[in-house]
Order: structure tokens, then sequence, then C-alpha cells
């Protein structure tokens, strides 16, 4: 009987782009039957929000950062050539164009695949982010929940 192998990846990254690019592996890994983690932490934490603006209840600093990021996968920018949100409808212009998948249709299809999508709770109390905020679905843990997942792993990235 051979072991299951293991993908992990910490999203550090806010950018539609890369985060793009790190379900696009994901999805991959999982295909192949790859078991999958992502470790969404910092401004890869933008990704699993959601798109409409939930009731809760924050302090001034906690609203100030949950007015200045980006609600939801596909709100996100370009790491390079976003020119005032320019950028994006550009490349979502080139996805759909060539029938590839957007963003929160790799989100949607990582759940579909059984992909473990874990918030860092140390960065969501940072960042003033709550539970309700997030997608439904998804796990929460620290860092100990990442090396728990990334310990066994065979391929493990930082995007």
């Amino acid at each position: 009987m051979t072991e299951k192998k293991k993908t992990t990846i910490i999203l550090f990254s806010g950018d539609y782009d890369k985060t793009m690019a790190a379900y696009i592996i994901a999805n991959g890994a999982a295909a192949y039957d790859h078991e999958v983690t992502i470790f969404h932490t910092f401004w890869g934490l933008n990704a699993l929000r959601k798109d409409n603006q939930v009731p809760v209840k924050k302090g001034l600093l906690e609203k100030l950062f949950g007015k200045m990021m980006p609600r939801g996968a596909d709100k996100m920018g370009l790491s390079k050539m976003n020119y005032l949100g320019i950028g994006p409808k550009m490349i979502k212009n080139v996805i759909k164009k060539h029938n590839a998948m957007p963003l929160p249709q790799l989100v949607d299809m990582a759940h579909e695949q059984d992909i473990k999508l874990l918030a860092c709770t140390m960065t969501m109390d940072l960042l003033g982010l709550q539970k309700d905020e997030l997608i439904d679905g998804i796990d929460y843990g620290g860092v100990a929940a990442y090396i728990g997942e990334s310990e066994d792993g065979n391929i493990t990235l930082f995007i």
C-alpha cells in the first residue's frame, strides 16, 4: 500500500495572480491524488473573505484594516501592472477569452476536491478578521496546525 502524497502551500500573498497560481497548483495536486492544504496567512486571508460585508463588532483599527483589504478573491489586485484596477480587469478578460477558470471558481473547485483551506488564527487576530467574515467550510489554526499538515509533506510551497 502506498502512502498518500501531501502538498502544502503557505499563501501569504494577497495578489490575484499569485493566489490564482497557488490554487491552480493545489487543484492540480489534488487531481493527482495528493492530500492538499493551503495555509492562508496575512494577505492570503483575503482569498477567504466573503464578498459581502458582514456586520461584526470591531474596534477602529480592525475596521480600518477591513476597509483597506479586498473583500474576497475576485477583488484582489495584481502583483504587477495593477494600474489603479485596470490590470485585474484586463487579466480577467484574458482568462475569460481563453476559457480559463477565474480565481473564485478555483476556490470553489478546491472545496469540491476536499482541499483543506486553513485560515491562520493569529493573523486573523492581528488584522481583526472574524470567522463570520470568512467563507464557510474552512478550517482554522495557527502555525502548529500548519506544521502538523506539512511535516510529512512531499511538496511545500510559499507563495
